[in-house]
């Protein structure tokens, strides 16, 4: 009786069970939708899921969304939030932008469907949830609705001053992992009404958004909203300025100097109120380094800690997870690659092994971005899944190397964020250039790649584990076994150690205290 109890109780909670059958939904504390029905999926564009942040709401954590007269088109992308990179925004940009976008499978059956909630990444000052790279329709077809947010960014989403004193209870700084959180909280409240399970929720994201998921995976507010997590290219080991404290950088250090740089000085009413004011459009100025301030805090409450130490404690959420990354990340560090052979000297003085290890003296460039990758991304995927695996929750570990024949041959691996496209299945169907890389238009074996990818995740959202999904069987990290699936040249296959003595000698490094590869 008590379990049907609580079961009647997540149902009234949850609204209607009944399978999506309409374009039209309505939502009892906002209003009317009308979405759009495509063959058997239905697709909601731009719904809010908190009240416009702007005026006395900007810096502010997300409100209540309100509340609309009459029928909202839900046919539309929204625009992004105000991006710090121009041309980034395919459907505009305003600081009026936390919505989110449904892909719903139209079902014959009651049961509700799992939920994929995707977060984009961008270095946390540029992305959208709305556009036409990340369409949830593969997901949709394998009967799994799907979900895409906007959060807000650079200073506008991450911003720390004295003069704007948080009301009482209220966290400061990181405005754009609470609207993550806040979208999450809309998912549980609504999503039954799109067909979806708010008890099977499992949030990607790529990048800053691997970040995010990491970070919602460790942050306090943000526990028992879902129920997986797949981290694409989060850099598991990086630290987080705090808010403040005795030591530069901070948060509140970065937010007093870009206001000052706006002409506000002070640390009162009138210089909040003057920051308030300001118009939106100050706020998408380029960020004068991508990956420089506005960023992440370690704010005590949204983000109580870094992730490894949360990861080390077993303080994280214990969901099953996937962790990895593409085999080269280190296209996104290319300074760092850029002089091998004072890299290698720099690895030599620390660990000297390693440079052979990499093959420096063979092929310098290719040792570079390896070793990159590998420090940065690889090693710290492996290190986050056996942590979590020590925990005692279910995480495995892939990698992606899959290069176009075109391309084979002609780069050191798979750039970072070129991922995206195949876990959507949004491949290029003319060639273009990314960053004055050539990216040749999809062919049959890229295509293939690309489903089998889908298949993982779709199989990781639907039972809490990838299992087989038409391929090898995907085995999780166990102590003192780190199984890796690589999407690579000949499809999915399983290393029951991937690059074990490489990964052991970064592992050592990152236990040198202070020891960076700069």
């Amino acid at each position: 009786m008590r379990r049907f109890i609580l079961a009647l109780g997540l149902v009234l909670l949850c609204g209607p069970v009944a399978a999506l059958e309409s374009a039209e939904v309505t939502l009892p504390a906002q209003g009317a939708l009308q979405g759009v029905r495509h063959g058997d999926i239905v697709v909601f564009k731009n719904i809010p899921y908190a009240a416009p942040p702007v005026g006395a709401l900007r810096w502010r954590p997300p409100q209540t969304p309100l509340r609309w007269e009459g029928v909202r088109e839900a046919a539309a992308f929204g625009p992004a939030c105000i991006q710090m990179w121009k041309g980034a925004a395919p459907h505009g940009e305003s600081e009026d932008c936390l919505s989110l976008n449904i892909w719903s499978p139209v079902a014959a059956d009651a049961a509700l469907k799992p939920v994929i909630v995707w977060i984009h990444g961008g270095a946390f000052k540029l992305g959208a949830g709305g556009t036409e790279l990340t369409d949830g329709t593969p997901y949709a077809q394998r009967g799994i609705v799907t979900v895409t947010l906007n959060y807000r960014l650079g200073w506008l989403g991450f911003f720390v001053h004295p003069a704007l004193k948080p009301v009482a209870g209220e966290a400061e700084g990181n405005y754009g992992i609470m609207d993550q959180i806040a979208a999450l909280e809309w998912v549980r409240d609504n999503i039954a009404r799109f067909g979806g399970d708010p008890r099977r929720v499992t949030i990607v994201g790529e990048s800053a958004g691997a970040i995010s998921v990491d970070l919602l995976m460790i942050s306090p507010k943000a526990r028992g909203l879902f129920a997986g997590a797949i981290a694409q290219s989060g850099f598991g080991r990086s630290e987080i300025e705090p808010v403040r404290g005795p030591n530069a950088p901070t948060g509140e250090a970065d937010g007093r100097d870009f206001a000052v740089s706006l002409g506000i000085s002070g640390d009162d009413a009138a210089a909040a109120s003057a920051l308030r004011a300001l118009p939106a459009e100050i706020f998408a100025q380029p960020s004068p380094y991508v990956l420089g301030a506005p960023t992440l805090m370690v704010d005590g409450v949204i983000v109580p800690e870094q992730v490894e130490a949360a990861f080390a404690r077993g303080a994280e959420a214990g969901v099953p997870y996937i962790t990895g990354g593409t085999s080269w990340e280190a296209s996104l560090l290319y300074a760092l690659t850029s002089a091998p052979a004072w890299l290698a000297g720099r690895i030599k003085a620390a660990e000297p092994a390693t440079v052979a290890l990499y093959g420096f003296g063979a092929n310098p460039a290719q040792a570079a971005a390896d070793f990159i990758t590998d420090f940065y991304e690889t090693e710290p995927d492996r290190h986050l899944a056996r942590l979590h695996a020590k925990a005692g929750h279910p995480a495995f570990v892939y990698r992606f190397s899959y290069l176009p024949k075109a391309q084979r041959g002609t780069l050191p691996g798979v750039m970072h964020g070129l991922d995206v496209l195949y876990a959507f299945g949004t491949l290029p169907k003319t060639a273009f250039t990314l960053f004055g890389v050539p990216v040749p238009a999809e062919t049959p074996p890229d295509r293939k790649i690309s489903n089998a990818m889908i298949a993982y995740w779709a199989a990781f959202a639907i039972h809490g584990a990838p299992g087989a999904a038409g391929g090898p069987h995907w085995p999780a990290v166990t102590g003192g076994h780190d199984p890796v699936l690589d999407f690579g040249d000949d499809g999915p296959l399983v290393h029951p150690a991937f690059a074990a003595e490489r990964l052991d000698a970064v592992e050592r490094l990152h236990g040198i205290k202070g020891w960076v590869p700069w």
